[in-house]
């Protein structure tokens, strides 16, 4: 298995990294062509996102409400064989918050059910 890690959208990704958008809406200003793959499949639902609101006291139920999504999403097994396919993945996020956001609960999530 390779390694996974997340990063800003807007940062650099390091070369050989596959980059895998897990937004369930496109950033600004970003270009397709610098994204390998959109999996916004793997995000957290509408209604979980906007709860959340990214307000920093409403993080601890939106990381429990999305890991329960996580547990019955079938985006999440692909995810699981891109993650085997390719020596390095990045999830990429729109987020500004580099802690509080989807991508890191993601991660969490992969990690633990690994």
């Amino acid at each position: 298995m390779g390694t996974i890690r997340i990063l800003r959208v807007y940062e650099e990704p390091e070369p050989g990294e596959y980059r895998v958008l897990v937004d369930r809406l496109w950033p600004r200003g970003i270009k397709k062509d610098t994204i390998d793959l959109w999996l916004k499949e793997a995000a957290p639902s509408t209604e979980v996102r906007n709860a959340f609101g990214h307000v920093a006291e409403h993080f601890e139920t939106f990381e429990r409400d999305y890991t329960a999504e996580l547990h019955g999403n079938p985006a999440v097994t692909g995810l699981r064989e891109l993650i085997r396919e390719h020596e390095h993945v990045v999830l990429l996020y729109g987020a500004k918050d580099h802690q509080q956001n989807q991508a890191a609960v993601l991660l969490r999530f992969l990690n633990a059910t690994s």
